[in-house]
């Protein structure tokens, strides 16, 4: 946006890397506050659990088939867990339906092998991501996703038909095993992982016996999990928390990164760089388009699509070059500094109660033109108003990073203020003398 009021005013423009030293000596800036000052004036209070993460457990137990295609193939047990990129610990293995004693950390693994494993919720969902791997209750009773449901972006979808029930303390089922339930006749849903507060799980899946307080994760369509909802042996329904992430595809999520950066430092408009590297995260699998879907948060879109004719209002109607008017008559003496330094204090100081994108439109017409007034070049000013709008410390809902910290944390209102407000003076300091440096 600070780009665009340059360009309507005449200038060039901002490359991609054109704020990269300011940026990067407010970043080393910050961090070093924080390790020092910050640190110290930062209370030390109990934090407090979102809701969402009340329920989110670790250390899942569930089975994994070794599929022909799967990168297992021929590998060792113990090479599977020393496998950081895996997340998981094998209690047992199951070979042509018969349990393998220990040891059988040195055993190679051969297509329809079942390992018994304990995971994380973002490995249980990841699992079924990745191709030559399945979780085997799914193996068992449910056709596969890649095969039946639209491939791909089924798979990457399937943490949304997943729920946690807790088996109540006066269950029927407690004491009884997976297979006598039978979950798949009785309430058309399948049985994928188990969580158990106290023991260790190492039978098979279908093996064990319940005990209240268990949680069950279970995967099925809205009408049976509903069924699961209002049976009174199930404490409660709740979603189940992972994310599945495919690690063997993050090297074409870094390459696509980068590729994107050096497009738009190659003159590709930011936009279409921006626009083409989504696609690819896309069609290479990275993403499903409803998880692309799911990651826009359309208040941005709403706040530019306002914000941005709002500014080309300004400064079409004459408004920006009236107000930068009566700037210049009561700032017109003092040093270019001083002035780029009460500037920085004024959009700080909005951008308290508005968007930074709301706060750049508004202002930086009015800084280009008073720039102008000034015979000095607007970029300082303008580049100067576009830092200031997201220097939203001094308040937790000046910026919504603030609000995601502002519960876990435990922090009070103050506190933003209290540790915000030296950190606001150090960062205004470097802007207002690296920005005209940079562009004299």
């Amino acid at each position: 946006m600070a780009s665009a009021v340059l360009q309507q005013a005449g200038r060039p423009g901002l490359g991609i890397f054109s704020i990269a030293p300011i940026g990067l000596a407010i970043s080393a800036l910050g961090t070093l506050y924080m390790m020092t000052i910050g640190r110290l004036l930062l209370p030390e209070r109990q934090a407090a659990a979102a809701a969402a993460e009340k329920f989110r457990l670790d250390d899942y137990f569930t089975e994994l088939t070794v599929l022909p295609d799967s990168p297992f193939l021929d590998k060792r047990v113990s090479e599977i867990e020393e496998d950081e990129s895996n997340h998981l610990a094998v209690v047992g293995l199951v070979r042509d339906g018969r349990r393998l004693r220990r040891p059988f950390d040195q055993r190679r693994l051969t297509a329809g092998d079942v390992l018994l494993v304990r995971t994380t919720p973002e490995n249980l969902v990841a699992f079924r991501e990745d191709k030559g791997v399945e979780l085997h209750p799914v193996q068992q009773y449910g056709a596969r996703n890649g095969n039946a449901e639209g491939g791909l972006a089924a798979q990457r979808d399937i943490a949304e038909r997943l729920v946690q029930a807790v088996v109540a303390p006066d269950s029927d089922f407690v004491g009884r095993s997976i297979a006598d339930i039978d979950f798949r006749h009785r309430y058309a849903v399948i049985v994928l992982g188990l969580w158990r507060r106290h023991g260790w799980i190492e039978e098979e899946l279908a093996d064990v016996r319940l005990r209240p307080g268990d949680v069950l994760v279970l995967q099925g369509d809205d009408e049976a999990l509903e069924r699961i909802g209002n049976d009174r042996s199930f404490l409660m329904l709740v979603p189940f928390h992972g994310q599945g992430t495919v690690w063997r595809r993050a090297w074409i999520a870094a390459v696509i990164m980068a590729g994107t950066v050096v497009a738009a430092t190659l003159n590709v408009p930011l936009e279409i760089a921006g626009l083409a590297g989504a696609v690819a995260m896309v069609l290479t699998g990275c993403l499903s388009p409803s998880q692309a879907h799911r990651s826009i948060d359309s208040r941005i879109f709403v706040f530019i699509a306002g914000a941005i004719p709002l500014g080309a209002a300004m400064e079409k109607s004459g408004t920006s070059t009236l107000l930068a008017g009566w700037l210049h008559n009561a700032v017109g003496d003092w040093s270019p500094w001083l002035v780029l330094l009460t500037i920085y204090a004024v959009v700080a100081f909005v951008t308290e109660f508005m968007s930074d994108a709301a706060t750049t439109a508004l202002l930086a017409p009015v800084a280009a033109a008073l720039a102008q007034a000034l015979g000095q070049p607007p970029e300082p000013y303008v580049v100067t108003v576009a830092m200031a709008s997201v220097t939203a410390f001094l308040t937790p809902m000046a910026h919504h990073g603030n609000l995601v910290v502002y519960g876990p944390g435990g922090y009070r209102f103050w506190d933003f203020a209290r540790v915000g407000a030296p950190l606001t003076v150090a960062i205004a300091l470097t802007v207002t003398l690296m920005a005209p440096l940079i562009w004299r």
